[in-house]
C-alpha cells in the first residue's frame, strides 16, 4: 500500500489529485480498503470512510505549538523540561498510551528507565477481560473466522457499531465468504436495551431479534442461558423481565448454530462488578462447545489499547498496569491503575499520550502531555508537544481488535509534528 508522489496539473501547477487504498488507524477494526486523495497537503476520503475515519482523516490542525505551561517553547525546550520532571520522580505514571508499536516500544523503554508505570486510557475495561483471561481462560476467534464462518452472531450488551462503525458492512452482510457461506441467512441477535440495531438487518430486510432488558442485567440473563442450556429448569416466570420461553427459543438457536459467536464489548460494560457479565459470556461459550462450536469475540481496543497491551505482553510477560519500581516488571490491576495511582498521589508525575485524538489527560502535577494538537487540557500541563498522528503524519504499525493481525499503515501526509517514539526516545536521551 504505497501513497503515490503527487502529479502536477499542468495547466494550474499545483499538485493533482491520486486516489489511493489506506488503512485506518481511528478505530481497532483497521479497516483497510478506504481510498483516499491528496491534494494541497491535505487528505480526503473518497470511499468507504465511516464518520470516524472521515473525522481522523480530514479533522484540520489544531494549535501546534509546543508550550511550557501555557506560553510557547521550542521542542528542545519541553524535551529537556519533560526530562528533568523524570529525573526527579520517584514514580512517574505513563497514561493514556494512544500511540503506535514504535511509540509503545519507546513507552516501555523509558518506563523501565525511570521505574514507572504503564496504564492505558481504557485501562479499566482492558482490565474486565484480562482478569478473566488470567482467572479461567477463553475460546475466542477471528474477525476473519466470524466473516466467513458464523452462522449466529449474539451481541450481549453491545450494538458493535458504536465502537466500530463498519462492522456489520465489513464483517456480517459480505457478499463472499472462503465456505460459500450465505451472510443473507446469518442470525443476529441483541442483548441488551439502547442498542442500535437497524445495522443488524439483513440486505434482504430480515430484522434482527432483539431482547431489551437492563445491559446491567446481562450476567442474570447469561446465566439463565448458561442453565437452560445445561438442561436446568428455571422456577421463575422471567428473568430481568425477559419470559423463560423467550431465553428457552435463543438456547435452542444457539446449540443449532454450526458457528455460534457471543460478541461483547467490556468498555460499555461499565458498571460495578461488570467483570462478573464478561465472564459468564466466556462460560456460556466454553458450555456450548459440548455440543456445537462457539467462540467469544471481546470488542473494543480503540485508541490503540489492543495494540498497546499487545506490546507490554510481548516485552513483559505482563498485561498494562505494570511497573518497573522493582527493577523488574510486576503487574496489579489495581495499585497500578491511573485513577488509583493519582487520586493516592503514588505518582509523582504523568506523563499522558494520545495521538490519534484529543483525549484530556487527568489532574495530576507534573504534568507532561505528548497530544494531538487540539487537546484540551482543564489546566495547562507544565510540558505540552503537539504529536503527529499514527497512519495518518507517519507510517505506524497497529494490532487489530482480535489481537492476531498487525497492520503496517503508510503514512498519508506530510507533517512537521514529531512522533511519539521520537519523542520519547529523545526524552530518554536526555535523562
Amino acid at each position: 500500500m504505497t501513497v503515490p508522489q503527487a502529479a502536477i496539473n499542468r495547466e494550474t501547477g499545483k499538485p493533482a489529485r491520486v486516489p489511493h487504498a489506506a488503512a485506518c488507524p481511528f478505530c481497532s477494526l483497521l479497516c483497510d480498503d478506504l481510498i483516499v486523495e491528496q491534494a494541497g497537503g491535505r487528505v480526503r476520503v473518497l470511499k468507504n470512510g465511516c464518520d470516524r475515519a472521515v473525522s481522523g482523516f480530514e479533522n484540520p490542525d489544531g494549535p501546534n505549538q509546543p508550550r511550557l505551561k501555557g506560553k510557547p517553547a521550542t521542542i528542545e525546550q519541553c524535551i529537556e523540561r519533560a526530562a528533568a520532571i523524570l529525573r526527579g520522580a520517584r514514580f512517574p505514571l505513563f497514561a493514556g498510551l494512544g500511540t503506535d508499536v514504535g511509540g509503545m516500544r519507546a513507552v516501555l523503554s523509558l518506563a523501565e528507565r525511570t521505574g514507572g508505570a504503564l496504564d492505558h486510557m481504557h485501562g479499566n475495561a482492558l482490565q474486565r477481560n484480562i482478569g478473566v483471561l488470567q482467572g479461567t481462560g477463553w475460546m475466542t476467534t477471528t474477525l476473519t473466522e466470524l466473516k466467513n464462518r458464523a452462522d449466529l452472531i449474539i451481541f450481549a450488551g453491545t450494538d458493535a457499531v458504536s465502537a466500530h462503525p463498519r462492522f456489520f458492512e465489513r464483517l456480517v452482510w459480505n457478499q463472499a465468504s472462503l465456505f460459500q457461506l450465505d451472510s443473507n441467512a446469518r442470525q443476529i441477535i441483541y442483548l441488551g436495551a439502547g442498542l442500535n440495531t437497524k445495522p443488524g438487518t439483513s440486505p434482504e430486510g430480515r430484522k434482527p431479534l432483539h431482547i431489551r432488558f437492563d445491559p446491567r442485567r446481562l450476567i442474570e440473563i447469561v446465566s439463565a442461558l448458561r442453565a437452560l442450556a445445561a438442561g436446568y429448569r428455571l422456577q421463575a416466570a422471567s428473568i430481568a423481565g425477559v419470559r423463560i420461553p423467550v431465553l428457552n427459543s435463543i438456547v435452542e438457536k444457539m446449540k443449532a448454530a454450526r458457528y455460534g459467536v457471543l460478541a461483547w464489548s467490556s468498555a460499555e460494560l461499565d458498571y460495578p462488578h461488570a467483570k462478573l457479565a464478561v465472564e459468564a459470556c466466556v462460560e456460556l461459550v466454553k458450555d456450548l462447545n459440548d455440543t456445537t462450536r462457539f467462540s467469544g469475540l471481546p470488542l473494543g481496543g480503540n485508541d490503540g489499547a489492543i495494540t498497546a497491551v499487545s506490546v507490554c505482553a510481548w516485552q513483559t510477560g505482563f498485561p498494562l498496569r505494570t511497573a518497573f519500581a522493582a527493577g523488574y516488571p510486576a503487574h496489579d490491576a489495581h495499585r497500578y491503575s491511573t485513577s488509583h495511582l493519582v487520586a493516592s498521589g503514588s505518582a509523582d508525575a504523568v506523563v499522558w499520550i494520545s495521538a490519534f485524538r484529543a483525549a484530556p489527560p487527568p489532574a495530576a502535577k507534573p504534568l507532561v502531555v505528548l497530544g494531538a494538537p487540539n487537546t484540551h487540557c482543564p489546566e495547562e500541563p507544565d510540558v505540552f508537544i503537539p504529536v503527529a498522528i499514527p497512519g495518518l503524519d507517519h507510517a505506524a504499525q497497529l494490532v487489530r481488535c482480535d489481537s492476531v493481525v498487525s497492520l503496517y499503515l503508510e503514512r498519508q501526509q506530510t507533517s512537521s509534528l514529531p512522533s511519539v517514539a521520537h519523542l520519547l526516545t529523545e526524552i530518554q536521551n536526555a535523562l
